[in-house]
């Protein structure tokens, strides 16, 4: 008999495995900023997963640096959603985006778009 999983799952959004480098910023709890290069597991058209060395906590507002495809950097705001422990001390860090979402809008579709196959017109 299998027991209920006291994790719900509440992901809607398209998500897509990508590797892309960002650089996640906060305040630790003695107010100090900090900053750290990591690149995504996924990310999604609300959100992104990646690794962090720094401790952060459920609702903790980060934020999240990064470039489309043509450079392009955009700058957003983020929510931890939820933390689970990863390999060498990082953890595994889900973030909802809060503000701008179109920026992260625009972010997400411009690699999704670079990810397809161009299709060579047929010749005649």
């Amino acid at each position: 008999m299998s027991t209920p999983s006291n994790f719900e799952e509440k992901r809607f959004a398209l998500r897509m495995a990508l590797r892309l480098p960002v650089v996640i910023s906060g305040r630790a709890e003695d107010g100090s900023a900090w900053s750290e290069p990591t690149e995504t597991d996924d990310i999604s058209t609300s959100g992104a997963l990646f690794h962090l060395n720094q401790k952060v906590n459920r609702g903790e507002r980060l934020y999240l640096r990064a470039h489309r495809p043509d450079g392009a950097p955009i700058e957003v705001t983020a929510i931890v959603i939820r933390t689970a422990p990863a390999i060498y001390g990082t953890a595994r860090v889900g973030v909802q985006i809060t503000e701008p979402t179109e920026n992260w809008l625009r972010l997400f579709v411009s690699w999704v778009a670079d990810d397809q196959p161009t299709t060579e017109p047929a010749e005649e």
